[in-house]
């Protein structure tokens, strides 16, 4: 398939957004469907480049995993691919949404009622504009005041409910800051609104990675298992635990992860001024060959 006949294959709405409904290119999405009545379903936000999809397996199998811990069934891994690697190779560098509902309510209220038909939407937006200062002199990050409610049985989930992200990116002073972190309801670190968050501290010969565990809400993200990962193929010191604000005080290098962006150096928090250090460009080195060349898993 050519990226041109691709192209047509799929919707196009405006600003360059093209989108699959159940696999039919601008299709029709039910006016009963629970993921815009209730936010019943998960979603994934896919890097492409070069006309693939990056770590889409681990993407598909946290959507899966999300769709199950909410009780209904995933649709076919196949399916999912298939749609989305159709939507990708039509243009060199894309960012592909991929959103499961339960799908249209066959009942009124809140219950479902076992019989829904999950909804598949495939979305294609153009690449961002990036930021080099962000990759080479570090982001500017605050802390929300706005704080994530505490519930374990949604913990790690990319549910599409997203209101306490959406209320800290509109708080005061937020468009002046590229990211801001969150605390829980208990006052834990958990990760910035479209990040995870890892901080290095110890000693200079022996420094240790640290990120928030994903136990009582917040988004386990792909990037972040990459992270995890590489670190422990490197034999990079890396654990999950509970963090609170005075770690990030106590923190000589903080930097941000999401699947689009690969890491993101901390160059100011808040009042304080950070550089990136030698834990964060060893990341960003061994990151970067992942990121150029789509790996799949």
């Amino acid at each position: 398939m050519t990226r041109s006949s691709a192209t047509s294959m799929a919707g196009e709405l405006p600003g360059g957004v093209s989108a699959l409904v159940n696999g039919v290119p601008g299709g029709e999405l039910s006016l009963l469907d629970r993921g815009l009545h209730f936010g019943d379903g998960v979603f994934e936000t896919i890097a492409c480049l070069h006309g693939r999809a990056r770590f889409l397996a681990l993407h598909l199998e946290r959507l899966a995993h999300g769709c199950r811990a909410l009780g209904f069934a995933p649709p076919p891994d196949e399916l999912l691919r298939h749609e989305v690697g159709r939507l990708a190779v039509a243009e060199e560098r894309s960012i592909v949404k991929l959103i499961v509902t339960r799908g249209p309510a066959t009942v009124r209220g809140y219950a479902a009622s076992g019989r829904e038909q999950a909804t598949r939407l495939a979305i294609r937006y153009p690449w961002p504009v990036e930021d080099p200062v962000l990759q080479e002199q570090g982001a500017s990050v605050r802390i929300a005041k706005m704080r994530l409610g505490e519930n374990p049985a949604l913990a790690g989930l990319k549910h599409c409910n997203r209101l306490e992200q959406i209320l800290a990116r509109s708080e005061p002073g937020a468009a002046d800051t590229a990211e801001a972190l969150m605390l829980s309801s208990s006052g834990k670190l958990v990760s910035g609104t479209m990040t995870n968050v890892f901080l290095v501290d110890g000693p200079a010969q022996s420094p240790r990675l640290r990120t928030p565990a994903i136990d009582s809400c917040g988004v386990a993200g792909v990037m972040r298992r990459v992270v995890l990962r590489e670190a422990a193929r490197a034999g990079v010191m890396a654990m999950e635990c509970a963090l609170w604000p005075a770690d990030l005080a106590a923190a000589t290098e903080i930097f941000l992860s999401n699947a689009r962006m690969g890491i993101w150096p901390v160059g100011r928090l808040g009042e304080r001024t950070l550089r990136p250090g030698p834990v964060t460009r060893r990341m960003q080195r061994m990151l970067q060959p992942l990121l150029d060349e789509p790996a799949d898993g």
